[in-house]
């Protein structure tokens, strides 16, 4: 076992809610963590900054009184994302504010920062930063990181291209911290595949997509609901990083999904008004053929749980048969 620190020491499910761009709101963390995962949500997904506040204080009190009224059954904590990223001109600011509401889990993306950290530590905050390679890993734990993201090829928005067994080995070799892998999760048997390759926990975003609370369009649920891994197209012309995003959302947008340009890597835009052209272009990962209706968050967790303990007593029969 890892050694983790408080909170992910005490998870009443082993899942990571991944903090969807746009889609992430207080309604959909708060559920989230309600259901015993933990909840995310990036903090550009607060517009104007300021709204970024209300936000905090919204998930925060909800949480406390549900926790006060529940003692025997706590709510998951929640963290807040941040582009660590010279185009994300609202990180000290929108940081600052999680300081002050103590927010118990930091991710951090696309840069590692050692006053990011640092800022999170002041408080006992934890941070787990995503990566794509065990170089990128080891700059983020140097850098002060507790934990990484292990982003396998398969997963939605900016995934990387490695597969998840070689990531998680290579990783395993030298870091004995909390370990979260990204890539095709959808249902409880890949959620204990994860744990069984190494991670401690699995991190899930495309499925919630598909949920009741998230703040997406119905069509972008429904296309979830009836696509699969062949309508998952691999591109970096939409924010400069590469990434896996739905064929019909870009072919809505009046562009081949299978003769798309490269964009320029110097160029990256995460919120600014560039990305607006492609709002209507859908991330998603290659796991959604698991995914079948669009539910509620608890449903679907209960659903995850369920799975995961069937998949767990096939396990232990299969050990006992052998």
């Amino acid at each position: 076992m890892s050694r983790l620190p408080a909170p992910l020491d005490r998870l009443p499910f082993p899942v990571i809610g991944s903090p969807l761009f746009i889609i992430s709101t207080p309604k959909l963390v708060i559920a989230q963590c309600l259901a015993g995962v933990v909840g995310s949500m990036p903090a550009l997904n607060a517009r104007p900054a300021a709204q970024l506040e209300e936000w905090l204080i919204e998930i925060t009190e909800t949480l406390a009184a549900y926790n006060q009224a529940h003692p025997e059954r706590p709510a998951a904590p929640f963290a807040i994302n941040q582009i660590v990223h010279k185009s994300n001109d609202r990180l000290e600011h929108d940081m600052a504010l999680c300081v002050k509401y103590r927010v118990p889990i930091i991710i951090t993306s696309l840069g590692a920062r050692e006053d990011i950290n640092a800022a999170a530590h002041s408080y006992g905050g934890v941070v787990l930063h995503d990566i794509i390679n065990n170089k990128h890993a080891h700059k983020a734990i140097e850098k002060g990181a507790d934990g990484l993201i292990a982003v396998a090829a398969g997963a939605g928005g900016h995934a990387g291209v490695k597969s998840p067994f070689a990531l998680i080995q290579e990783i395993r070799q030298w870091f004995d911290g909390p370990l979260v892998l990204s890539g095709a999760i959808s249902t409880g048997d890949a959620v204990l595949a994860a744990q069984a390759a190494g991670a401690d926990f699995a991190y899930i975003g495309s499925a919630f997509i598909a949920t009741q609370e998230a703040r997406a369009s119905d069509a972008y649920k429904q296309a979830i609901v009836d696509s699969s891994s062949d309508d998952i197209v691999y591109s970096n012309l939409f924010t400069g990083v590469h990434g896996n995003y739905l064929a019909p959302s870009i072919r809505n947008a009046g562009l081949d999904p299978e003769h798309l340009p490269e964009s320029d890597p110097s160029k990256m835009n995460f919120g600014g008004d560039k990305s607006k052209a492609w709002k209507d272009i859908w991330g998603c990962g290659q796991g959604i053929g698991a995914i079948s209706q669009v539910q509620s968050t608890a449903d679907y967790v209960a659903q995850l749980k369920r799975e995961y303990a069937s998949a767990r007593q096939r396990l232990l029969a299969m050990n006992y048969a052998g």
